[in-house]
């Protein structure tokens, strides 16, 4: 009665992060290439450093000997050099050198698009990043539709999150059932309930299940009233009402 799922997490923003490499360029000693890494990434938080304290030349500079090394020894394709690509672009922006700014905002997004997909924090950081360039640049228009890609992806991922919220819920409930806990299973079960409502709407199976599920523990703690509230929810064809045995016990 319930099936447990497993939630996803995800990453962000603006400072060294570790790599995942997509391509190889040139093989070279495993420690040689860990120290050379490490020192790509410390001129990175030199970079960070420098930017916060508005010292963009010297942030430039740290950045663009960053980005050679992560070249050199992760490729282009790759998600840690995707983020000096982002940082030295916002930098370009203070600078107000908007063409070398928009070729490297755009290099992040293309990146975090083919490696991350279209619907993750980054590529919405980067969307959001190329929208206020448009907008300092006095392009309204480029920067309202980027804005609005940058709110979509944001709402589904704000969606996705609650979506894993209520399964994590509903694995409580189940774990809470196999426990001999019924009412605290049903408190679980109402959480997701509430959440899969809100998200997917009553005629959706994931709500549906909910509502059966909650309305089978009511039956099973001899609440029948309570069980019969919650299944008169159920609406799916596939789901029987006859399932759940809502029937009240013969009293002589």
């Amino acid at each position: 009665m319930g099936k447990i799922t497993i939630l996803l997490f995800t990453l962000l923003l603006f400072s060294a992060c570790t790599p995942e490499s997509t391509q190889m360029p040139t093989p070279i000693n495993h420690s040689k290439r860990a120290q050379e890494l490490q020192k790509a990434n410390i001129l990175n938080n030199k970079g960070v450093h420098a930017y916060q304290q508005k010292e963009y030349k010297k942030a430039i500079s740290y950045y663009l000997k960053s980005i050679a090394i992560k070249e050199y020894l992760l490729g282009k394709e790759d998600l840690n050099t995707a983020t000096s690509y982002n940082n030295i672009g916002l930098i370009y922006k203070q600078t107000r050198e908007y063409k070398k700014s928009f070729a490297y905002l755009n290099k992040a997004l293309e990146v975090r698009k083919r490696l991350l997909g279209a619907s993750n924090s980054q590529t919405a950081e980067s969307y959001n990043n190329l929208g206020t360039l448009y907008a300092t640049m006095g392009e309204a228009d480029k920067a309202i539709n980027l804005t609005h890609k940058t709110i979509e992806i944001k709402n589904n991922i704000i969606q996705k999150e609650r979506s894993d919220v209520a399964i994590s819920y509903t694995n409580l409930a189940v774990l809470e059932e196999i426990q001999g806990n019924n009412m605290a299973s049903i408190q679980y079960h109402m959480k997701a309930l509430k959440i899969n409502r809100e998200i997917f709407g009553e005629e959706h199976a994931i709500t549906q299940n909910n509502y059966k599920n909650i309305a089978q523990l009511y039956f099973a703690l001899q609440q029948y009233e309570k069980a019969k509230e919650f299944a008169s929810h159920i609406t799916k064809e596939e789901t029987i009402l006859e399932d759940i045995n809502i029937v009240e016990p013969y009293i002589e």
